[in-house]
């Protein structure tokens, strides 16, 4: 059962990995657009400023759920690691616990925002919902959750990077 979970999380974690890609790319060829047509046209588009922002959104919280999966995150490891034992397992715990509950809270009022907001439009996109823009709250606290549990499941509390990752990071 723990081996399905791990395994519909790598999935889960590949295409997050593969959407906020996207939007980094599509971030990438929107941007020169806009700057193209304000200053070399001298017409500027309207569009490409609050599509970045919107496919900025998605990326922050999807990339945020895969840095906590790939322990990418900050987090301040002294005291847990000057821990043993029970005592150690109990903070980590704690410290899950409390993901679970930040991630909760976007769950629950984010899809209240969105509720709330759905039948707004945005200005420079009218066919296209506030609430839509709101999505990446919940969507996010929901996948970072499935995330947690996952942790609690194989008891890696408190592992650093990846070491391939690690390599990655030290070279870029």
């Amino acid at each position: 059962m723990r081996a399905l979970y791990v395994r519909c999380m790598d999935v889960l974690h590949r295409f997050c990995l593969v959407v906020a890609g996207l939007c980094l790319v599509a971030i990438t060829l929107i941007i020169p657009w806009g700057v193209f047509t304000r200053y070399v046209l001298n017409s500027a588009s309207s569009w490409p400023e609050p599509a970045a922002v919107l496919l900025m959104i998605w990326f922050s919280f999807l990339a945020a759920a895969l840095c906590y999966r790939e322990h990418l995150h900050i987090g301040v490891a002294v005291i847990p690691m000057m821990l043993k034992g029970n005592l150690r397992l109990a903070v980590g715990w704690l410290v899950e616990a409390c993901m679970m509950a930040t991630n909760l809270f976007m769950l629950w009022w984010g899809i209240k925002l969105v509720a709330t907001t759905w039948h707004q439009s945005i200005s420079d996109f009218p066919w296209y919902s506030v609430g839509a823009s709101y999505l990446p709250v919940p969507i996010g606290g929901a996948i970072t959750a499935l995330f947690v549990i996952e942790r609690l499941l194989t008891s890696d509390l408190f592992a650093g990077p990846a070491a391939e990752g690690a390599a990655q990071l030290g070279t870029e």
